[in-house]
């Protein structure tokens, strides 16, 4: 504690006032990221006359085991019977996360599902500076930690039924209605291999979905002009730390902020219907870095989007 000499003077009490204000914040930051919040979007991509799809949107879990209260929530999920999950990666966060992931999903592993991973499923995280998130991007990448069991966690979903896409297309028939499919590897990584699921989507489907864990542009302009209907991303934590009035100063990619989280169109200037543009949800994600436990101004989420009929 700053002596009381020290807090009679202007600048003594000046640094009082700012640690306190800082602790205060750093505090508020730690109990926010435990605020875990459901949000619920409606996107019309299906054709007319089709029953509505609820489809769960997972990203960004970021699991380590000691998070009890991150586990309890997620398996409360189940309660929701979506019709579809989607996972868009950043799974792990902890060499032994990947039984902790399996039994906080639960039940929601017996639905069906389709995931791709992140950065954070193959690294084991590390410590950096959060001011580093506002700086260029120089291209660096965590790749010099140790890699996480993401082969286990693959084959875990994939023994319960759900649909891995790795630089692939796919078909999958949910609830009577077909869904074309494709999925990148994680683009922070430069893993994405666009040739690979180049080309017109589907149209004899009944909607095409785009699945890439980061929400990069190429990503994003390839399935906007190959006819997918909408894009389903994480991987921006929404910005993590958000001004009030501004919102998200950075999404670590070349996404604009304006578009950290939520339902979109993609290109931002498009309408439905525009020929090679498709809506984008981006998940705010569940979790963080372990290192650096905070949120300001963006609870951690997962989204039910409910898919109904074209107007």
């Amino acid at each position: 504690m700053p002596s009381p000499e020290l807090l009679r003077s202007p600048v003594g009490l000046t640094s009082a006032v700012g640690l306190g204000a800082g602790l205060a914040l750093a505090s508020y930051a730690a109990w926010e990221a435990r605020q875990y919040t459901l949000r619920e979007v409606t996107v019309p991509i299906l054709p007319a006359g089709r029953q509505a799809l609820r489809v769960l949107h997972l990203s960004d879990i970021h699991m380590a085991p000691d998070q009890r209260a991150k586990q309890e929530w997620l398996r409360s999920l189940a309660d929701l019977a979506p019709d579809l999950v989607i996972d868009t990666g950043d799974n792990l966060a902890h060499m032994r996360s990947v039984p902790v992931v399996l039994d906080s999903l639960g039940p929601l592993l017996d639905l069906p599902g389709i995931s791709v991973f992140g950065s954070n499923d193959y690294y084991s995280p590390g410590w950096r500076n959060p001011l580093r998130y506002l700086l260029p991007d120089r291209g660096h990448r965590n790749t010099d930690t140790a890699q996480l069991p993401w082969r286990e966690l693959k084959a875990r979903f994939s023994d319960r039924g759900w649909l891995h896409l790795c630089n692939e297309r796919a078909r999958i028939t949910v609830g009577g209605t077909t869904i074309a499919l494709a999925g990148v590897d994680d683009p922070h990584l430069d893993y994405d291999d666009l040739a690979a699921v180049a080309g017109p989507a589907d149209p004899d489907a009944d909607v095409r979905l785009g699945i890439t864990h980061a929400p990069y542009l190429r990503v994003l302009d390839q399935y906007a002009a190959d006819g997918y209907d909408a894009v389903i991303a994480g991987h921006t934590h929404g910005g993590q730390v958000c001004l009030p009035g501004i919102g998200a100063l950075t999404t670590n990619c070349d996404l604009e902020p304006a578009r950290a989280k939520g339902l979109h169109r993609h290109p931002a200037d498009s309408a439905p219907g525009d020929p090679g543009s498709a809506w984008l949800h981006v998940s705010a994600g569940i979790g963080t870095n372990p290192y650096v436990r905070f949120r300001v101004a963006c609870r951690p989420e997962a989204t039910l989007m409910t898919l109904i009929p074209k107007a």
